[in-house]
């Protein structure tokens, strides 16, 4: 019998593909890669019942959409997103979003600074809360809770503050005592943390 095509690779969820139009019309250029996002909806899918996701850096919704999509039908799992950008917030409000997923129009640092130990799953995509205020972020992981950080090959950037803010992350994330992490080479590079505890 011949193997079957596996066709999931091709397919985007419905959300991500509707948040992709939403990028397209804007001409919005920073959404997460699909590898990327295939990583956060595995990830999704094991938050137990009754957890919380956050994603700082929402963007018009694309790794939202990812993170929605690994929930499948639950409802159990509140799942936020913040957004510094007024206008990029409002795009990503326009997506037919379930109940439990929020986006919110606000500064991740801040954010996460009043939230700690609250979070399962954090996608920290935005400078805040990921070059500035990490620590925050960390903080705000639950016991054997998840951090994924992208973007951290730095020859995926030209620009100088990219490749030192890039390296600060990693040195941080592979150097902190309450976390163990491991650095992935998938997509534009990817650091995939669990708080200690």
């Amino acid at each position: 019998m011949a193997p079957r095509a596996d066709r999931s690779r091709d397919t985007l969820p419905g959300h991500v593909v509707e948040a992709l139009e939403r990028a397209r019309r804007a001409g919005f250029r920073l959404s997460s890669e699909p590898a990327v996002g295939r990583l956060l909806a595995v990830l999704a899918a094991g938050v137990p019942a009754g957890g919380r996701i956050l994603e700082l850096g929402t963007g018009v919704g694309v790794g939202l959409g990812w993170l929605a999509h690994g929930l499948g039908g639950r409802s159990d799992v509140e799942v936020r997103s913040v957004e510094a950008d007024r206008d990029t917030a409002a795009l990503a409000q326009e997506g037919r979003w379930p109940a439990h997923v929020l986006v919110i129009l606000g500064d991740a640092e801040l954010y996460v600074r009043d939230h700690p130990a609250s979070f399962d799953l954090i996608f920290a995509d935005a400078p805040g809360g990921k070059w500035e205020g990490l620590e925050h972020t960390i903080a705000a992981l639950r016991p054997g809770g998840h951090l994924v950080v992208d973007d951290m090959r730095p020859d995926a950037w030209i620009d100088e503050t990219h490749r030192t803010k890039t390296a600060e992350v990693h040195a941080r994330l592979l150097g902190s005592p309450a976390l163990v992490s491991v650095e992935i080479e998938w997509a534009t590079g990817v650091i995939l943390c669990t708080r200690c505890g």
